[in-house]
């Protein structure tokens, strides 16, 4: 129940849409009850009277509550007014249009605000499990898939709609159709409708022993959706190495297995789901049955029931059992909804562990050092990747980090803009903690690239320019140039107004680092980093980028990650990185004279190669 409260305060904010849509449901049933249950006892009525008994009617006669109740053929006949059989006929069959004229009219309203606040909740739950991705740290990303994590926010969010709209809406109307439908048998024989009432607990019970069920299969259900979605965006993400190995067939195998245990538990989902709905209507028939028996014998018997109220009580009662099956649907829906409202509300609640602190400070440059201060860090696995840290680089100045993978380069870096932070001592930006600095402002200095060269599906320029709208064409040609892109660009077909498909999937890995190097320099950041951005490029290529880095000296802060030696020869200070540690440090030429695990790296990359 409180998990369907809080999906419940998402419709909180269409307040002024769904209260009009309630009032138009309980409208649509009010005048569904009076088309169903009057229409055929009134024109019984008519038809069975003759002429002369219209005539009987004294002119004073006013027909009470109780005779219309039982419609008294005097009373009824009184309120349709008319001299003759036909004139009654007629003024019946125009009330009749405009009644279901009405009634559509409620309909039709009711399903746009609905539709209308159904909308609203699904964007707004959407967006708040959007905002919740872009808060959460690195960690969270790379212990959860990615087609996990798009199922959430996709599939998930759209069987949330049978919780907290089109199901709420029908859960809402079912209940007022079956509340007036309920109220005129009453009002026609509550002897008759008390007993039929005996089909509620049975109806009640068996939903309840059904709902437990479909919500926990509905939960596996959505989690084998989620591998769908993931082995799905694996292999399109991945269609070159797929293709390169010949592995199309056992993609294919893999996905057919995903594909086939979703069914499976789709059916058995539909099995338990749709089961409810025949018993109820079993049990409703069995009652209906039962009263007709009742009903009719107090007919022949002359008992007291007329025909026409007994015809009114059964169109009443038969109504009934649409809405208890709608209602019995609708519970299917919505216990959809709250196992896929409970994984949505894993993402909103999970602890945003790096964030502001409340009285955090906006920096706008930077003047003199950066430090590394008794730095250690490991990850939730509890293992040490950094240990005992002490680095100073001073404004303008390139420090190089080198040493063998997985050492803690990457890890290194990805402490200054705070992708994670430390779990012991502090680094600090001109004597201020970073943790004391607004990300945004803190980030906003840094330009980074790194071997994993995301690029989206749009212009080149529009990449270059990301996140700064209204860029003037100049200032993007003039990071272009300064990262050597701005040749291979020109080329394109549209220039910088080409769009370089997903993840820049039509430009070579050189021009892709290239153009995101000029991303970086778009930002005229006073901090640089580079993260292994030449570890993959040919000979010319990584010239280019080197040219482009000594452009970018003056007046900045590089810090470069490379495996490739070459490329941070000119750095100012190069430490070497080894389980988490500095081994050594030193110029270049003072690491390549000693006898350290950087001459070994240099070694295996030049001396070996001659």
């Amino acid at each position: 129940m409180n998990l369907y409260k809080r999906l419940l305060r998402f419709v909180k904010p269409h307040l002024l849409f769904f209260i009009p849509a309630v009032i138009c449901m309980f409208m649509y049933s009010f005048f569904s009850g009076v088309s169903l249950t009057t229409i055929v006892p009134v024109t019984q009525l008519i038809f069975e009277s003759s002429d002369d008994s219209f005539e009987n009617i004294p002119d004073d006669y006013s027909p009470s509550l109780k005779e219309l109740r039982s419609f008294d053929k005097k009373a009824v006949l009184t309120i349709i007014g008319g001299q003759t059989r036909m004139d009654k006929l007629l003024r019946v069959c125009i009330i009749m249009v405009l009644v279901f004229l009405i009634k559509n009219i409620f309909w039709y309203s009711q399903s746009f605000l609905i539709a209308r606040v159904e909308q609203g909740v699904i964007r707004d739950i959407r967006n708040e499990v959007y905002r919740k991705y872009q808060t959460l740290p690195l960690s969270y990303f790379h212990g959860h898939k990615a087609g996990e994590l798009i199922s959430r926010i996709s599939n998930d969010i759209m069987l949330v709609r049978g919780a907290v709209g089109d199901g709420l809406s029908k859960l809402i109307k079912s209940t007022f159709n079956f509340i007036f439908f309920l109220s005129i048998a009453l009002l026609a024989s509550w002897r008759m409708a008390l007993v039929s009432l005996i089909v509620l607990p049975p109806a009640v019970i068996l939903i309840g022993l059904l709902s437990r069920k479909l919500r926990s299969n509905s939960a596996i259900t959505q989690q084998k959706m989620a591998s769908v979605i993931s082995i799905l965006q694996e292999t399109v993400s991945g269609i070159r190495v797929v293709k390169a190995f010949g592995m199309e067939k056992f993609e294919l195998n893999k996905f057919k297995k995903i594909a086939h245990d979703y069914c499976r538990t789709m059916v058995r989902l539909s099995r338990i789901g749709y089961l409810s709905v025949p018993l109820t209507e079993i049990l409703g028939v069995t009652v209906g049955a039962l009263i007709l028996w009742y009903g009719g014998k107090q007919i022949l018997s002359g008992g007291g029931l007329t025909t026409s109220t007994f015809i009114l009580f059964l169109v009443a009662v038969f109504s009934t059992m649409d809405p208890v099956k709608k209602l019995s649907q609708v519970n299917i829906e919505i216990q959809q909804g709250l196992a896929a409202g409970r994984r949505i509300f894993e993402i909103l609640d999970a602890p945003q562990e790096i964030c502001d602190k409340p009285d955090a400070i906006r920096i706008k440059g930077f003047k003199e050092s950066i430090k590394y201060q008794n730095i250690s860090f490991h990850y939730d696995t509890g293992d040490f990747s950094l240990k005992d840290i002490n680095i100073e680089l001073k404004k303008g100045e390139i420090l190089a980090l080198a040493g063998p993978s997985g050492g803690g380069k990457s890890t290194l870096v990805d402490l200054l803009p705070r992708f994670y932070d430390v779990t012991g001592g502090k680094i600090m930006i001109d004597g201020v903690d970073i943790r004391n600095i607004s990300m945004k402002s803190l980030r906003s200095m840094m330009g980074i690239v790194t071997q994993e060269i995301i690029l989206f599906n749009d212009t080149v320029a529009n990449n270059i320019a990301y996140g700064q709208a209204g860029a003037s064409s100049e200032d993007i040609k003039k990071a272009a140039r300064a990262a050597f892109a701005d040749e291979f660009i020109e080329a394109l077909p549209d220039g910088y107004d080409t769009v370089i498909g997903d993840r820049g999937v039509k430009l070579s890995g050189g021009q892709r680092q290239r153009l995101s190097i000029a991303r970086a320099l778009f930002k005229d950041p006073p901090i640089l980093i580079f993260d292994e951005a030449t570890s993959s490029l040919d000979t010319e290529s990584e010239m280019l980028i080197q040219k482009a880095i000594n452009n970018l000296l003056a007046g900045r802060t590089v810090i470069v990650v490379a495996h490739r030696l070459s490329t941070i020869r000119n750095a100012n200070q190069i430490l070497v990185i080894e389980n988490g540690e500095i081994v050594e440090e030193g110029s270049h030429a003072e690491l390549v004279n000693g006898n350290g695990p950087y001459k070994r790296l240099y070694n295996m990359q030049f001396v070996d190669l001659k």
